[in-house]
């Protein structure tokens, strides 16, 4: 059962994360910047949820090349496939990877269904922060909302294994944490940050505040030694700033990881 439950996950995060790189393409502009609604060519974005959802390929964008003459006649046209505009394995891998680690962990337990449901946004995040160092609030809020909705449904099902108080209590905390550290340096820390670290404290502080700890303490420790080591290559100084959106989100799945298997 385990091993299905696993592969299922993992086929849901896999089928999920193909969604996700036109989403990050979309998202991935700099502050003040509309929402691109169009390829790199300008050919205008079209599909299910108003142009959101879809291949990362423009079919308007493949040219048709004729192939060379044989005997003198000239063949049909060849037409090559429409040239990818976003990277289109990473999400799906990364994202197949971590619903199959949460799966795993947590097994059957109520939770492990609101794990699967946060973890493609929380990847779609991490890919745009990374791109352009800015986490939307389109994604972080109704992310925070919705973690705090769904594990309020988790907790009234059979062999759950958290405390949606808690959960509720991890969120304020880890937000009003990083708010103080975003007024202490606003220009260490970005607000897209403070959001983002909302719907984490909720996740985290469903089981409990060790684990609140611990997911909390890994992002700054991921971030550390990610800026450490661009220091060490030379490709970064004390004060390059980095995108800290994916660490916060690694040491939340760490800490989440942690928890479902403690419960």
């Amino acid at each position: 059962m385990d091993a299905t439950l696993i592969a299922v996950a993992a086929l849901w995060g896999a089928a999920a994360g193909l969604l996700l790189p036109r989403a990050a393409y979309r998202f991935s502009v700099e502050p003040e910047e509309p929402w691109r609604d169009a390829c790199p060519a300008g050919h205008a974005l079209t599909g299910p949820a108003r142009g959101w959802l879809g291949a990362t390929r423009c079919a308007a964008c493949a040219v048709a090349v004729p192939s060379a003459p044989v005997g003198g006649a000239a063949t049909a046209p060849a037409r090559p496939a429409p040239p990818r505009y976003a990277p289109g394995v990473a999400a799906p891998v990364a994202t197949a990877l971590a619903c199959a680690a949460l799966a795993a962990a947590t097994g059957t337990r109520p939770e492990a269904a609101v794990w699967l449901l946060l973890a493609p946004v929380a990847v779609l995040l991490a890919v745009i922060d990374r791109r352009v160092h800015r986490l939307p609030d389109p994604l972080t809020l109704p992310l925070a909302g919705a973690a705090a909705l769904l594990l309020g449904v988790a907790a009234l099902l059979p062999e759950h294994g958290g405390s949606w108080l808690s959960a509720l209590l991890g969120g304020a905390v880890l937000g009003g944490f990083y708010f103080l550290l975003f007024l202490i340096n606003p220009n260490g820390m970005g607000f897209g940050d403070v959001k983002l670290a909302l719907a984490l404290g909720v996740g985290l502080g469903w089981y409990g505040w060790a684990v609140l700890c611990v997911g909390g303490f890994a992002g700054f420790l991921f971030g550390a030694l990610y800026g450490a080591g661009l220091m060490l290559l030379r490709r970064a100084g004390r004060r390059t700033g980095i995108p800290f959106g994916p660490f916060m989100i690694a040491g939340a799945l760490l800490g989440l990881l942690f928890g479902g298997l403690a419960a």
